[in-house]
């Protein structure tokens, strides 16, 4: 008996990226070299910086897809597998800008470029391994909630030292 390979289709790469192609948020889910991850990124925001706003967000491009969505000033880019599914992954996409506006309010680049940590948490918490972790908003706030008062209580905890 032959074994098929079951390959799971899942994000490989996330992009944050403002409209002057500068990247804000990066994290990859599948180990890239250093050379590969620089022209991956170019490519990415040549593609979602280069296409007219009428065109659809999703992209084929060499073995696998780019789904961005544009939120203001920012393009929220996924590159995943051929296989994946477009409209889950742009769901996925609106997820965490939702959840990045609940916890921010009203996120914008600034809130992304001071709190970029916070930003990679929330990301955290929602994929792991390039699949969605968590689906509910009010989970994810809650545990970001909560690490941010752990936080607090260790820095609150240093200065009285």
């Amino acid at each position: 008996l032959e074994q098929e390979e079951q390959t799971t289709a899942m994000i490989h790469v996330v992009l944050l990226i403002s409209r002057q192609g500068k990247v804000r948020l990066n994290k990859f889910y599948t180990p890239f070299p250093a050379k590969e991850k620089a022209r991956l990124q170019k490519d990415i925001i040549g593609i979602c910086l280069s296409r007219p706003q009428k065109l659809c967000n999703f992209v084929e491009w060499k073995d696998y897809k780019v789904i961005y969505k544009r939120y203001a000033s920012l393009y929220f880019a996924v590159l995943c597998d051929d296989a994946d599914n477009e409209l889950i992954t742009l769901e996925i996409i609106h997820h965490f800008v939702e959840i990045l506006d609940r916890y921010f309010g009203n996120v914008c680049e600034l809130d992304l470029i001071f709190n970029f940590h916070k930003a990679y948490y929330i990301l955290d918490e929602l994929l792991i391994s390039g699949e969605l972790q968590e689906s509910s908003k009010k989970t994810v706030l809650r545990v970001t909630a909560a690490q941010d008062a752990i936080c607090e209580n260790q820095s609150d905890g240093q200065s009285e030292t």
